[in-house]
């Protein structure tokens, strides 16, 4: 019995794709094409720590940021306050867009060149994250793709 509600799933679940993706015959008349990649981090402030929070990322996190758009890694990134945050809900949102995202190889030849320009091994840097949870918590993170009309 288990062996063809199993059977039933796979095939109905085949059976959708596709419905779900636009196949190349389709592509021609699909609406929308696909855009940039926006990575979205939200933040979580503790009692006392916006001040300390806003200068690391005055500093540190914006140093970080110019350095990856000057190697034509990133084309842009922004902080957005939540003005009115509701229960749960992060204080910040650090948004940074790329145009496409790297390979394997090509993301750890980048994390080399970044951990080299910083100056700092992997070690050091996850001990300062670690660090900057005194005052900040990073409550959720979303990768979203932007959908353009044509």
């Amino acid at each position: 019995m288990k062996q063809i509600v199993m059977k039933a799933l796979l095939a109905a679940s085949v059976s959708l794709v596709p419905l779900m993706t636009p196949t190349g015959a389709l592509a021609g008349d699909w609406p929308m094409v696909m855009g940039e990649y926006w990575e979205i981090t939200g933040v979580h402030l503790k009692d006392g720590g916006a001040f300390t929070y806003a200068g690391f990322l005055a500093t540190q996190w914006k140093a970080d940021q110019e350095f990856a758009k000057s190697k034509g890694w990133i084309k842009s990134y922004t902080v957005l306050s939540n003005v009115y945050p509701r229960k749960g809900e992060p204080d910040l949102y650090l948004l940074v867009m790329t145009e496409r995202l790297p390979s394997g190889p090509e993301g750890e030849k980048r994390g080399d060149e970044y951990l080299a320009w910083k100056k700092k091994t992997e070690a050091q840097m996850q001990k300062e994250s670690g660090d900057r949870f005194e005052f900040r918590e990073i409550g959720s993170s979303m990768l979203l793709q932007e959908l353009k009309f044509k």
